[in-house]
């Protein structure tokens, strides 16, 4: 029957033919079944063990793992008032599937687990007549149904049965282990399919006129996710809402931080480090160098860099024996001199010990103590801007340039971005546009052409 509805065989176990009944003597006799050229299996003596090898156990526990869907079906003739165990997979004490049939109370009874918990449900009706009756115990997730010659005797909702066996579980045919629950009867075609309404095997003419629970359980699931997503968007939407609401009597500004500072839109200030004017714009910094006048001193004055500002000032200069100083600046004479306000001063100064041979001994421009050759001047704190560099010479410090900056006013300490585009100091190519950037440019491709190397599209 199994087969004519299509039925994947590796979907069912057939207990009687795993058990191997055929070669069991011990308290099971083999008599014809409900049909003539059926087999059955008388079971009287109490004096009996049948259940599974471990590789039946093993197939069993893999049928049921993950499966919320499978039928128990048996024919069987159960002798008048007796009561025992038609099918029981347990462990130890605890039935994951037990079919309990008594004669005494004309009940039928389900053992199962929940929860690690044991469940009974029991079914009021008499098997145990002397009669032959086909027995089917349909579950599909937490749905029930109870055939009973092909007739729906009972169906209910119950708590879901666990289905994951565990390795030690082993499965018992007509009692429940070797000492109690015996069945007194006949059972044949004792089977468990894992296919939803596997009762329809056993009973074909019978039309399925509901799907099982489990047929639902992929839509009721994405039904609950969705409604979830619909509840969490819904309350996003209250939320952005009131704010948006609350918004309309704000004026909303974004600020700056900088060196631990806050700015307020719109705020400027000056970076002494780089000689900067910064304005705060929406919570981005924009800085720019900042514009020193073109400085013209008279011809008893120089420029010089004076200590807090970013720009050169005249002060006046200092001549000795045909050498111009700037202020600041010193002579070694008999003693150490320094030009302050177009005089030269004696400077009281004491040269800290060399830690070089005197051939070694190098004077640097402009001062009266001698230093060790290869002296890093740049380390003193000689005052470059952002876009030059320090450069070590062999008595003193200079300001260069970086790639791409041109000197502002002839003073390499500040130095300012070329515009290679505007100045044509570039080499794109026909197909291209140049494109400045600090410090460099770009090529960019005109449309509809693609790129060959970094100068010239085709």
């Amino acid at each position: 029957t199994a087969v004519g509805f299509g039925m994947d065989p590796d979907l069912q176990i057939d207990i009687i033919t795993e058990l191997d009944l055929v070669n069991t003597t011990l308290g099971v006799t083999q008599v014809s079944g409900l049909h003539n050229a059926s087999k059955a299996f008388l079971f009287q003596d109490t004096e009996r063990e049948i259940h599974a090898a471990p590789h039946v156990s093993e197939k069993l526990i893999q049928l049921f793992r993950n499966k919320s869907e499978f039928t128990f079906l048996a024919t069987l003739q159960q002798k008048a008032s007796t009561s025992g165990v038609i099918l029981s997979i347990r462990e130890l004490e605890h039935s994951y599937f037990e079919l309990e049939s008594s004669g005494l109370r004309d009940e039928i009874r389900y053992h199962y687990r929940f929860n690690g918990k044991t469940r009974t449900e029991v079914f009021p009706y008499r098997l145990a007549d002397g009669q032959w009756h086909k027995i089917a115990v349909s579950l599909s997730a937490s749905h029930l149904l109870l055939h009973v010659d092909c007739n729906r005797i009972y169906e209910r909702v119950i708590d879901p049965p666990e289905t994951n066996l565990t390795p030690e579980s082993n499965l018992w045919l007509g009692q429940r282990n070797r000492k109690h629950g015996f069945f007194k009867g006949i059972i044949q075609d004792v089977k468990i399919i894992f296919i939803p309404n596997g009762y329809i095997t056993q009973c074909p003419n019978l039309n399925r006129t509901c799907p099982t629970c489990s047929d639902f359980l992929s839509l009721v699931q994405g039904i609950m996710d969705l409604q979830e997503l619909l509840a969490k968007m819904t309350a996003k939407l209250n939320y952005a809402e009131r704010r948006l609401s609350q918004l309309e009597d704000c004026h909303c500004e974004k600020t700056c931080q900088v060196n631990g500072l806050i700015y307020r839109d719109k705020d400027s200030w000056v970076e002494d480090d780089h000689c900067r004017n910064c304005t705060c714009k929406s919570g981005v910094v924009e800085c720019r160098r900042m514009s020193c006048p073109p400085l013209e001193c008279p011809p008893d004055a120089l420029p010089v860099h004076v200590e807090s500002q970013c720009c050169k000032v005249c002060r006046a200069k200092c001549i000795y024996g045909g050498k111009v100083l700037a202020e600041g600046q010193r002579v070694l004479t008999k003693s150490c001199r320094e030009c302050r306000n177009g005089v030269l001063v004696k400077v009281a100064e004491t040269c800290p010990p060399l830690n070089c041979s005197e051939k070694d001994h190098v004077l640097p421009e402009n001062q009266c103590c001698s230093v060790c050759r290869g002296h890093n001047f740049c380390a003193e704190g000689h005052r470059c801007g952002e876009n030059s560099e320090c450069k070590n010479w062999n008595t003193k410090a200079t300001c260069e340039c970086k790639n791409g900056y041109l000197s502002v006013q002839g003073d390499s300490a500040y130095c300012e971005d070329i515009d290679e585009c505007a100045a044509k100091m570039h080499y794109c190519h026909a197909n291209t546009v140049c494109v400045n950037l600090p410090g460099s440019y770009r090529c960019d491709c005109v449309t509809g052409y693609v790129r060959v190397d970094d100068f010239s599209c085709t």
